[in-house]
């Protein structure tokens, strides 16, 4: 089989990390096919997956040994379609003139993923693979190329998943080789897929070694830089804060007073756009008081927030009071810490990716929500990432986070075209996520994402109704989409009145709206 030695581009853009895990059983997709081995676009049904093993193992021996001197496909690069990896793998056997029953001394055993491979290395350790239609020659001005995946590619995902497994089983000197082969094999990995997997490996690495960060070494002010840079580099914040808003705006077009409970006041990044549409208001802006909740490290810089805020108001022409609470655990808040005026305001209460945190104390969530509950807002809005990490099972926790974490990267590489900086950081963001997910357990545990389902059982759990946000809320949300050049690859979805953010076809972000079941409302 004789080829070009110069590697040529073929013409088909090449399919997004989530997109190959869409088209493998995951999130949709044929449930037949192994949805880890999609990562990296291996579309390779369960029940194939000894064989396909096999073909794998006995083709890099054969590219790997002098099994076939007179071959001159040693230095190629391949083009197959992935598809059908185990008929490509069996073609090229056949095309190598590989037979089973070769003379064993010449050739490698088959041993665990593990293991060293002195015995297969050779100045052709580096060949690719290439994903795309069969191809000889492409046009040399090809705009779109396909991605270049190592080989150790497949030989990464089966280790990150078996070390994950081997902690399950509490199998550490099996973890432990393993987790040393995830790192090495993670940094020759090209692109998304190398990058979350070396945060795997490290959060993997933590688990096994049991080295586990205090949370107390965590300086504030780094995690509020990296928010920031996430927040200007990716459209999930805005999309959360914009979704949040609208809900809020619709909730008091006849209200004379609005307060707004922030259970998470952060940067306060949500609040100057509400304050501008306040102003915009047909008849003139309502007041506009805010409680602001924070952590007691962040005292300080609660109260200068409420003064630019403060100076924004003026600015704007809208009726500005503020106050800021603080405290160590939201489940500590009480009803009456809250000056609530329910005869000249309409009460909202705000949280955006502030409830998954309560999970990590038993009985907190319940008290928190019973809290909202008792000061009787006219509206909740909650933004939460649609993920499901909070179940009792490590495995099945670990294989959902891989799958979300690496759609977040891959719109991060592919989304958006933003400063390398600011990637970095975005990364570095997303990556202390990884490793609390992964690595801690317990009260240490906070990442403890939920999907918008588990979500609604718990409000509607807690006396709340959902509220349908609306074809406006979808259009504008859209829009907005839209013109932060997020990229072709968000799209805003619908889900029973709640709105989600998509990257290809994997909802990540989702908001929604509740307002105190009838009942309560008396």
């Amino acid at each position: 089989m004789k080829r070009s030695h110069q590697e040529t581009f073929v013409e088909e853009e090449a399919p997004s990390m989530t997109e190959k895990l869409e088209g493998s059983g995951c999130g949709g997709g044929d449930d037949n096919m192994d949805e880890l081995l999609a990562v990296l676009g291996y579309k390779v049904r369960s029940s194939d997956m000894a064989d396909v093993a096999q073909k794998l193992e006995q083709l890099e021996m054969v590219l790997s040994n002098d099994i076939c001197p007179s071959n001159n496909a040693l230095n190629d690069t391949v083009h197959y379609n992935p598809s059908d990896l185990s008929g490509w793998a069996h073609s090229m056997l056949s095309e190598l003139n590989y037979y089973p029953d070769l003379d064993p001394t010449r050739i490698c055993d088959l041993r665990p993923i593990q293991d060293d491979d002195e015995c297969c290395s050779s100045s052709n350790s580096n060949k690719r693979i290439r994903l795309g239609p069969w191809s000889d020659s492409v046009s040399s001005d090809s705009t779109r190329s396909v991605v270049l995946i190592e080989e150790t590619g497949v030989r990464l995902v089966q280790a990150l998943v078996a070390c994950a497994e081997a902690v399950q089983h509490e199998n550490l000197s099996l973890a432990d080789a393993l987790v040393k082969r995830v790192g090495s094999l993670a940094a020759s990995q090209a692109g998304a897929m190398g990058k979350v997997a070396t945060y795997f490996a490290e959060a993997l690495a933590r688990r096994i070694y049991r080295i586990h960060p205090s949370s107390a070494a965590i300086d504030p002010s780094f995690e509020e830089i990296l928010q920031m840079n996430f927040y200007d580099s990716c459209p999930y914040l805005k999309f959360a804060h914009f979704t949040a808003n609208q809900a809020i705006l619709e909730a008091v077009t006849t209200s004379r007073g609005v307060h707004v409970i922030d259970l998470g006041l952060n940067q306060g990044m949500q609040w100057p756009a509400l304050m501008q549409a306040l102003a915009l208001r047909p008849g003139g802006p309502p007041s506009f008081r805010l409680t602001g909740v924070g952590t007691p490290s962040n005292r300080d810089g609660i109260q200068e927030l409420g003064g630019k805020l403060a100076q924004l108001a003026h600015a704007i022409g809208v009726e500005f009071e503020f106050s800021g609470l603080t405290t160590e655990r939201l489940s500590d808040l009480e009803p009456d810490m809250f000056e609530t005026r329910p005869d000249s305001e309409t009460l909202v209460v705000n949280s955006v990716f502030e409830l998954h945190p309560v999970l990590s104390q038993p009985g907190s969530i319940e008290k928190l929500l019973a809290t909202v509950n008792a000061v009787k807002p006219g509206l909740v809005t909650v933004v939460e990432q649609e993920a499901n990490h909070n179940g009792a099972g490590f495995l099945d926790r670990f294989n959902e986070a891989l799958h979300y974490y690496s759609s977040l990267f891959d719109s991060l590489e592919d989304g958006v075209v933003i400063p390398s900086q600011d990637r970095v950081m975005s990364e570095v963001y997303l990556g202390r996520q990884i490793l609390n997910v992964v690595a801690a357990e317990g009260i240490d545990r906070i990442e403890r994402h939920e999907t918008l389902a588990q979500w609604r059982k718990r409000m509607e759990n807690a006396g709340f109704d959902p509220v349908n946000l609306g074809s406006d809320a979808f259009k504008q949300a859209s829009l907005l989409l839209a013109l932060s050049g997020g990229g072709d690859g968000y799209r805003v979805e619908e889900n029973d009145g709640s709105l989600m953010l998509a990257w290809q076809t994997k909802p990540l972000i989702a908001a929604s709206a509740w307002k105190l079941a009838a009942e309560l409302r008396r």
